[in-house]
């Protein structure tokens, strides 16, 4: 029965990478963000992408500066701008961090090597393929997302075809930039160049994104298997007797917590890299999203704005919060399971245990009275009540 065992969880560990980590490591492979990558490979992939999104930026620059001043010109096309940098931020959080990286992909795959009963095993499928299908969900999300969006600026042009008018409709940009043309002649090559680039560089968010979702649900799911086994250690009241009558068994049951103790203190660090890993760049991507939904809303509120343009507008913003509500539920998610071991050792049968025993949960439990959290630089932590208080100042800012 125990090699049964061992064989079913040496197998589910093996097959975890292509199971339930193949979408993280396809998305991070195409931005050359995945470690094991052949280093030409990741650097060709890195430079793709990089210059996908100069190739925007540039016409942005450009736009930019025949403004001249005007400043509902300028906010136009800073929303863009301040998109693209958010793109290189991301792409170069993974690149610049690729030993934290590692470390943290060889602890995520380790930790399938500490497993000790199917049911653990279990727990932990279950979080991977959460994971897996969050990736895929939001990868779909964002690539489709942005398609759609760019796609908007052919409304104008279908009009013209189904409802004509006198006169051609005036173009909706495909995204603010002056490409040194004539916008209206060479509109499809504009709209085919936006689509390709922006798709390209989509990736380098996508797999930002997909990598630190998916280390956030591993700690989530070491948290579990931790809580799981301190509620399996004492079950019962006779089996709690039987164990403190038997020597052999205090010892084993100690050597237990011991080890339930080492994977939550394995979990504190993991939390705590991926603070040092994303804490800075999510910092700046929070204050750039500010900067960008504040500047949206404003250019919503102008007067002799086009319907077609409000649209746009209403859809990044939104595009924007929805990209938000993932991190804060990805950060909630985190401070619940961080906090869940406390309240699992705290509901078992801990006084019946031996003395000796107890204090290594007293140690657990003093180490869980503070919640693990996710945070931009420790000023705004990713949880759904800070979510919410932005949803309320920006869309319902009265209440």
């Amino acid at each position: 029965m125990k090699l049964q065992t061992k064989e079913y969880i040496s197998f589910t560990a093996m097959d975890s990478t292509s199971n339930y980590y193949g979408v993280v490591k396809k998305i991070t492979s195409l931005a050359g963000q995945w470690p094991y990558q052949k280093r030409k490979t990741r650097i060709i992939c890195l430079i793709l992408v990089t210059f996908s999104t100069f190739s925007m930026i540039i016409p942005q620059i450009a736009k930019f500066v025949i403004c001249e001043g005007d400043a509902q010109c300028i906010f136009q096309t800073m929303t863009a701008h301040m998109l693209t940098i958010i793109t290189l931020i991301k792409l170069y959080t993974c690149y610049f961090n690729q030993c934290k990286i590692k470390v943290l992909i060889d602890w995520l795959l380790d930790g399938w090597d500490e497993l000790e009963t199917p049911e653990e095993c279990e727990i932990m499928k279950r979080y991977a393929e959460t994971s897996r299908r969050y990736s895929l969900g939001y990868s779909l999300y964002c690539f489709i997302s942005a398609f759609l969006f760019l796609c908007m600026s052919l409304i104008p042009k279908l009009l013209d075809v189904v409802l004509p008018l006198n006169e051609s409709r005036p173009i909706l940009p495909v995204h603010p930039g002056y490409y040194f043309v004539d916008e209206t002649e060479y509109f499809f090559y504009i709209f085919v160049h936006a689509i390709v680039a922006w798709e390209i560089a989509i990736t380098g968010i996508v797999a930002h994104d997909c990598m630190l979702l998916t280390y956030i649900e591993h700690v989530c799911s070491i948290f579990a298997l931790v809580g799981s086994r301190f509620e399996r250690l004492i079950r019962k009241r006779n089996d709690a007797i039987k164990v403190l009558h038997s020597r052999n068994s205090s010892g084993t049951y100690r050597k237990q917590i011991a080890f339930s103790v080492c994977m939550h203190r394995k979990a504190l660090e993991f939390a705590q890299l991926i603070e040092e890993t994303f804490s800075l760049t999510l910092a700046m991507q929070i204050a750039l999203n500010t900067v960008m939904i504040s500047i949206t809303l404003l250019q919503i509120t102008q007067q002799n704005a086009n319907v077609f343009v409000i649209i746009r507008y209403v859809v990044y913003v939104l595009s924007q919060l929805i990209h938000l509500f993932c991190l804060s539920f990805e950060g909630q998610k985190l401070i619940d399971h961080s906090l869940q071991t406390r309240d699992k050792i705290y509901n078992s049968h801990w006084y019946e245990t031996p003395t000796k025993s107890q204090r290594m949960l007293l140690f657990v439990m003093q180490k869980t009275l503070q919640p693990i959290f996710l945070s931009a630089c420790k000023i705004y932590i990713f949880s759904l009540e800070n979510f919410t208080t932005v949803k309320k100042r920006y869309i319902c800012p009265a209440s």
